[in-house]
């Protein structure tokens, strides 16, 4: 979730960057799920019952974690 900046405050320089850095991660995500939807491989996933949340988790995946997320 992007940081926000309270009224008549300015974002910190380290939450600043960190929303870019979550701006390009969403924009990519974004962009495989609509060449997903595209490709017509989610429709074909809806129709083959549970296929639709496995391609979903296959995404969020791509996502890079943080260190206290990662597994040992």
């Amino acid at each position: 979730m992007p940081h926000r900046r309270r009224k008549a405050e300015e974002l910190p320089d380290w939450k600043h960057a960190r929303n870019t850095s979550h701006k390009q991660v969403r924009a990519r995500v974004e962009h495989v799920v609509a060449r997903m939807t595209n490709c017509e491989i989610l429709r074909d996933c809806c129709i083959k019952g549970d296929g639709l949340h496995h391609a979903m988790l296959g995404i969020t995946r791509l996502r890079p974690r943080r260190a206290d997320e990662r597994p040992d």
